[in-house]
């Protein structure tokens, strides 16, 4: 017993400092769900010693060490605003709308986003806005008027003569952070960007940076007897409402917009950790009281987390085939987000300057869609924490790098990796699809044949090709293996528009971006004579991408490598650059998971794509396949629980 007072005593000290650090200095040094996992921890001591210490966090709503600043007032709430209990199962959310169904049979429901923001209210008396705050401790805010007044998307009238506290989350969109940090002003997340901005005492900030406020409730009294009527109202006096807000009547409508919601949270400009469910009429959540520190009314359904902090061990730095140096950061191995985490990426030089990152330091990751994890910025200095060495010369082939902006690059041409990189980039499904030719193909022809550029692949023999695949200790039967290597390069030479374009490697152009060229310009001679106003007009592509697409083709050295290309047989299909489509997969949803032997994720989303299917990165109820390689984890054992049909690759190309 002794020991478990104890240790709920440690847990209230770590959690203390932590609240300190998130709330008052806005510095997270853990991530939320590793706040999460202590609280659970001395919740679930509590429950088994049947005490309660008097300083715990338990006890509060919110931060029970939230502090007023130096600067700032205090301001009491209407009336107390409680925070959310929070499930993270369907089948404990489904028990929650049970249990109020059983009781209250016409009870509907509502479902919205789970904001990661910063919780603010605003006063309106007398259809003026007289008075805003945050959150605080639910009982007592931070008084941030002028802050708030600020914000572009905050009416300072409304149309009631009332005396309303209207409330909603602060937040700064995605597109809007990264500005942010190009400006070169330093914050970890979007969270602690809205969190620090609103708490400056510069007023003028919230304008500066962009903050909004996503309007979802209502407190004080009102006459509104649903919340379907409460966000009507806040609609008609030009509040920015959540942007998903759907009614529901059964359980298994609630579990239907939880999956729709999980499987479009990657595509949004903002951040959500989840949804808030809501019995939609007010007398029933009237009814239903609320606890100490929950209302019975109201849930948090939580995603698994996408952040959590790990020690940075080392940082290595790779060369793509543009030369530009990625700095990888290796990491203490933690789980995150359905995967073991090992590396991440810290973008550039600048990057890492800027986030004031060092090795033996702790940092913050965050996942998510499925790419390679990111380092979000420093949490906590170790006693053993010292400078990333940040390279003069290429870590390859040893040429002194170029610095342009806040980017490192090899420009020696014949670097082998820049060379290797673009070949199977060149070679790729998206490129000229050249089958048999990937990765260690590719190394075995540049080592063994000297094949240091694309278009040599296609003076290949049949004895040269033999002898690389007597080289691969993969290769079965290597005569046969050469022979139709040798078919699929004949077989390249014949490329639709768009392929050809990718194959190039202009910076800045990927497959989305091919299509779109080729199905404006139709030719390479127009495309080659296009000048940057014509460029520019184009959706999706920038000033600095048309500059790009320029340069390129005002480069005699590109024009000889597209002219050897000719020169070798290759010949362009200007016709319906899409012809080869098929619609095969149509009305199909599909998530790729694990990895492939002769796919990469990008090539099987593309295939499915390109057959008129739709790619996914959450398994839910609406998935109709679940294409399963090695390692595929916890997407594959959600698909089996849900019934979802799990197909091998081979199935997968069975159906094509």
């Amino acid at each position: 017993m002794e020991d478990k007072i104890s240790r709920m005593k440690e847990l209230i000290s770590e959690i203390e400092k932590h609240n300190y650090n998130y709330y008052f200095l806005d510095n997270p040094t853990i991530s939320d769900a590793e706040w999460d996992k202590l609280m659970d921890e001395l919740i679930y001591l509590e429950k088994e010693t049947g005490t309660t210490l008097e300083n715990s966090p338990t006890k509060h709503v919110g931060a029970n060490n939230k502090q007023v600043l130096t600067g700032f007032k205090k301001h009491k709430h209407q009336t107390r605003l409680y925070s959310l209990n929070k499930v993270t199962s369907r089948e404990d959310l489904s028990k929650w709308a049970s249990d109020i169904l059983q009781n209250y049979k016409d009870a509907t429901f509502v479902v919205e986003y789970k904001y990661d923001g910063l919780t603010l209210n605003i006063n309106y008396n007398n259809g003026n806005l007289i008075s805003a705050s945050t959150r605080g401790n639910g009982e007592v805010g931070e008084l941030v008027t002028e802050q708030i007044k600020n914000i572009k998307n905050v009416p300072l009238t409304i149309n009631s003569k009332l005396n309303l506290e209207i409330g909603g989350e602060g937040i700064i969109r995605r597109s809007t952070f990264k500005k942010i940090l190009e400006a070169g002003e330093e914050f970890k997340s979007e969270r602690n960007t809205v969190a620090g901005t609103i708490r400056n005492l510069d007023p003028t900030m919230t304008k500066k940076r962009n903050v909004e406020i996503m309007f979802y409730f209502i407190n004080g009294k009102s006459e509104f007897k649903t919340l379907t009527e409460q966000r009507e109202f806040m609609v008609n006096n030009k509040f920015s409402v959540g942007l998903y807000f759907k009614t529901c009547k059964t359980v298994e409508e609630i579990i239907s917009s939880i999956d729709e919601i999980e499987n479009n949270k990657d595509n949004l400009d903002i951040l959500i950790d989840g949804a808030v469910i809501k019995v939609n009429e007010n007398y029933i959540r009237k009814e239903l009281g609320h606890t100490d520190k929950f209302p019975r009314g109201e849930i948090a359904f939580k995603f698994p987390a996408i952040e959590i902090t790990t020690l940075l061990k080392d940082v290595v730095w790779q060369v793509g085939r543009s030369g530009k140096l990625t700095p990888i950061a290796i990491l203490d191995e933690v789980y995150l987000a359905g995967a073991t985490i090992k590396r991440a990426t810290l973008n550039n030089k600048g990057d890492i300057e800027r986030k004031k990152v060092k090795i033996n330091s702790r940092v913050l990751i965050r996942r998510s869609n499925e790419v390679i994890p990111e380092v979000l910025g420093l949490t906590e200095l170790t006693s053993e924490s010292h400078d990333i060495v940040i390279p003069t010369h290429c870590p390859n082939c040893g040429e002194p790098l170029s610095e342009i902006g806040a980017n490192l690059f090899c420009t020696n041409d014949n670097c082998s990796v820049r060379q290797k990189e673009f070949m199977e980039h060149f070679c790729s499904r998206q490129g000229f699809d050249i089958e048999g030719i990937r990765d260690k193909t590719i190394e075995a022809m540049y080592n063994e044949l000297g094949v240091t550029s694309p278009e040599k692949i296609f003076d290949l023999t049949y004895d040269e090709l033999e002898k690389i695949c007597l080289l691969e200790s993969s290769a079965q039967n290597e005569s046969l293996k050469a022979k139709n290597i040798l078919k699929a390069i004949e077989k390249a030479k014949n490329i639709d528009f768009n392929k050809f374009i990718f194959s190039l490697s202009i910076k800045g152009i990927g497959t989305k971006a091919s299509k779109t060229l080729a199905k404006k310009f139709k030719t390479l001679d127009n495309l080659k004579n296009a000048k940057f106003e014509d460029l520019i007009e184009i959706n999706d592509i920038g000033e600095i991408t048309a500059l790009d697409i320029v340069n390129y083709f005002n480069n005699e050295k590109n024009l000889n490598f597209i002219n050897s290309l000719f020169e070798r047989g290759v010949v362009i299909n200007y016709e319906d650059n899409l012809q080869n489509q098929t619609n095969k997969l149509e009305n199909k949803t599909f998530v790729v998971t694990g990895s492939f032997e002769k796919y990469s994720r990008d090539e099987m989303h593309s295939l499915i794509e390109e057959n008129g299917g739709k790619t996914s990165t959450s398994v839910s109820k609406k998935t109709n396949y679940v294409i399963a390689g090695e390692d595929a984890g916890s997407k594959l054992t959600k698909a089996r629980e849900l019934g979802v049909t799990v197909l091998t690759i081979d199935d997968f190309l069975n159906m094509l």
